[in-house]
């Protein structure tokens, strides 16, 4: 029997987290090893446009049911991980108009970052009891691009909000639905208790 069939559900999350995490940072250790941290000079709402192709695409292949090119709805799901990290980046450095990181730094700031959203999901895990598990992976994808609307939305003001979270609550919520998404395609829907 695996061992992620033996653990208690917040054991089991916990342990499915860092795997799909780990691929999703093995890939942008890899794209820094290509590009370096090109993505330094995109301002925050190329960042986010860049997250509208990915969760549009997820979204269109989920309805059409086919791929036309050889890239997966789990890559797209790795993606938004990716870009989430760097818009969550982006936002506490500012863009550049260099490539104005190492990548070693930019590794150090993507371990920070990811950190810090997996905390905020394992506390509002811990407050909704594992509610993601009995979700579709289709309902990820529509509340990412919720999450992308309304992030360009606040763009669009200016950065300013009344009575809602900033950009970096929303990137943040982004990422993990993303997570969950791998996970569900990950370690199957059979780990749903529907």
């Amino acid at each position: 029997m695996p061992l992620y069939l033996c653990l208690t559900d917040m054991e089991d999350t916990k342990v499915q987290f860092e795997e799909v995490i780990a691929q999703c940072r093995e890939l942008f250790k890899n794209k820094l090893k290509d590009y370096n941290p090109s993505w330094r000079i995109m301002r925050p709402e190329s960042v986010t446009d860049q997250l509208l192709i990915k969760a549009n695409r997820i979204r269109s292949l989920e309805i059409k049911g086919f791929s036309m090119i050889d890239e997966d709805i789990k890559f797209e799901f790795i993606a938004i991980v990716n870009y989430g990290v760097i818009g969550l980046i982006q936002l506490e450095l500012g863009f550049a108009d260099t490539t104005d990181i190492t990548p070693e730094k930019a590794l150090v700031l993507y371990d920070k970052h990811i950190t810090a959203t997996k905390e905020l999901m394992y506390a509002k895990n811990h407050d909704y009891d594992e509610a993601w598990r009995r979700m579709r992976i289709s309902s990820y994808t529509d509340l990412i691009l919720m999450k992308i609307y309304r992030v360009k939305q606040i763009e669009n003001q200016g950065g300013k909000t009344i009575a809602s979270e900033g950009i970096d609550a929303n990137y943040m919520d982004m990422i993990n639905y993303a997570l969950f998404g791998l996970i569900k395609l990950e370690f199957g829907k059979e780990q749903t208790n529907d």
